[in-house]
């Protein structure tokens, strides 16, 4: 947090969730347990190395890991279910450069959770896309017993069946893949999913995650290295942990570490490798990433593994478009349409098809004569179907209904958004707030029908294209006016999710458009943003009126 340990932006914020958890977790039925976090850490003391020239050697956690081990353990929540204190975190993201080793601090979880967590008859699975790759995982956990005199003392071996057991307490850690000849009758009490970017479906995931039964504390652990950008997995994982930690999503089951090479970064500075690579100095010495480093700079159809492999970035990677802190900046507390009373507006229009959100975006273009203020406010609106809104909340892991309640959100009545509602809120919009709707630029997909009703109340409905002759302009406008902290919202979490998901396509001339066949999630409220914004930086072109001028 200080600067002086140099780390990605994603690992910085994971530290600050710490740090803001410690002051605002007791409100939300969790505490830091210290002595908790510190048995962990001291476990993995007694376990001894295998290989390299740190064989027999006790296992000394690098600060990366014990940060790990001490927040995956050290957090607890109260469990209405079971009227104790059970573990906070249910799932756990480390994603760090090849070499720094994760695989044997999976190792040690993987007993740690065998042995030394009180679950009885624990079933502890190594999992991967092939059983010989979940050997991995499991045959460094089977050599630190053979290499740890207190463990090889309580703890049976079957390597033919990469097995491991405690036949006190009816426990077993075993090598599981995808290729297993069956998954039935699995009732984990952990699984430890190995190199997550290599999984081509979520089938193996999908049933250990269903098998947890009445476990009283599960854990999912992923490890990985970035993965080829796309729709997978890995690409759901990594962007929802990202999004976790930079606060545009709340889930107080997840824990993400994430190591990488910030996407501003030049990939040739090798001042920044220790970002990917916390252990570097340790299990990763400097000089032979800079001569991989150098032959990848020599022959580019290296570089692209070296990225993802040496610097863990993404390769083809999503191109992520807005800063959630930059957009958090420009938010106002308490800000509402009470304030906007009397002012004029653009009603911008991205509606659903069956999955999406539902958002009208208002963008107010700054009063004639305040030029202290802004130069736009933007209040969102979003609507969704009643009858999906729980089913829609976990699939996209947010909370729709809480969102709500609180007013973010409306629902209509049915499967599907009722655009009449929409229009019954823009009459609600003039006739109740006195707002003036300059126009309503919409998406003309789907919107035919709605965009005839309300032109026959009066409003000025104009058609905006999504290709880059409609949306360059507006979307670079969109970074000026945050950079410059001339735009201010209300704080829509709904809003803030959007932006947490946006990407952004480019062309070969360098113009960009906010992309929803890149971005994984919903980002209809950008889009109603970026749609507002080319209407009023026309009408700044048009009418020469500085109000109006992007």
């Amino acid at each position: 947090m200080s600067g002086e340990i140099l780390a990605g932006q994603l690992v910085v914020k994971a530290c600050r969730r710490h740090l803001a958890d410690l002051e605002t977790a007791k409100s939300r039925g969790m505490r830091w347990d210290q002595e908790l976090a510190d048995r962990a850490i001291d476990f993995f003391g007694f376990l001894r190395q295998s290989k390299g020239r740190w064989a027999g050697e006790p296992l000394t956690l690098q600060p990366w890991q014990q940060f790990v081990i001490g927040s995956v353990f050290g957090w607890q929540r109260w469990d209405q279910q079971f009227n104790r204190w059970t573990r906070r975190f249910r799932r756990a993201l480390v994603e760090i450069a090849r070499k720094n080793g994760k695989t044997t601090l999976a190792a040690g979880v993987g007993l740690y959770l065998l042995d030394f967590d009180g679950e009885p008859g624990a079933e502890v699975y190594s999992a991967a896309t092939k059983r010989d790759q979940a050997r991995i995982c499991w045959d460094e956990a089977a050599r630190m017993v053979a290499r740890t005199p207190a463990l090889k003392r309580r703890m049976g071996s079957v390597p033919s069946r990469a097995n491991l057991h405690v036949l006190a307490t009816a426990s077993k850690f075993e090598a599981l893949g995808a290729d297993s000849d069956s998954t039935d009758g699995l009732n984990p009490h952990a699984a430890l999913i190995d190199e997550l970017h290599a999984h081509r479906d979520r089938r193996l995931v999908d049933v250990l995650e269903t098998a947890i039964g009445a476990r009283l504390q599960p854990l999912f652990f992923y490890i990985t290295t970035a993965g080829v950008a796309g729709i997978s997995i890995y690409q759901e994982t990594h962007d929802y942990a990202a999004r976790v930690v930079e606060g545009a999503v709340q889930d107080d089951e997840l824990f993400a570490y994430i190591a990488a090479i910030d996407p501003d970064d030049d990939w040739t500075d090798s001042a920044n490798y220790i970002k990917a690579n916390p252990s570097l100095g340790v299990t990763v010495l400097i000089n032979e990433l800079e001569q991989e480093r150098d032959r990848a700079v020599a022959v580019p159809g290296r570089q692209n593994a070296f990225k993802r492999l040496r610097l863990n970035l993404q390769t083809e990677q999503v191109d992520r478009w807005l800063d959630v802190a930059t957009w958090d900046a420009a938010a106002v507390p308490g800000l509402t349409l009470d304030d906007m009373r009397g002012r004029r507006c653009y009603a911008a229009l991205d509606l659903s098809s069956t999955t999406d959100l539902t958002a009208l975006g208002l963008l107010f273009p700054r009063d004639s004569g305040d030029e202290d203020a802004p130069e736009y406010v933007f209040i969102p609106q979003f609507w969704v179907p009643a009858e999906s809104i729980t089913e829609r909340g976990q699939r996209d892991r947010v909370p729709y209904a809480q969102w709500r309640d609180e007013g973010w959100l409306f629902e209509t009545d049915g499967n599907v958004v009722d655009q009449n509602a929409i229009k019954y809120r823009l009459r609600e919009i003039v006739d109740d707030y006195g707002i003036e709707i300059i126009e309503v630029p919409y998406d003309r997909w789907n919107a035919a029908k709605l965009a005839t009703e309300l032109q026959d109340e009066g409003l000025t409905v104009v058609p905006v294209g999504q290709g880059y002759a409609s949306l360059a302009a507006p979307s670079k406008e969109l970074e000026r006016l945050l950079l410059s902290g001339n735009v201010m919202h209300d704080g829509n979490p709904v809003m803030k999710w959007n932006v947490a998901n946006v990407a952004k396509e480019e062309d070969a001339a360098g113009n960009i458009k906010p992309s929803k066949r890149k971005s994984t999630e919903r980002i209809d409220g950008v889009v109603s943003l970026v749609t507002a914004l080319s209407r009023a930086t026309v009408a700044g072109d048009e009418e020469g009126d500085p109000e109006f001028y992007g």
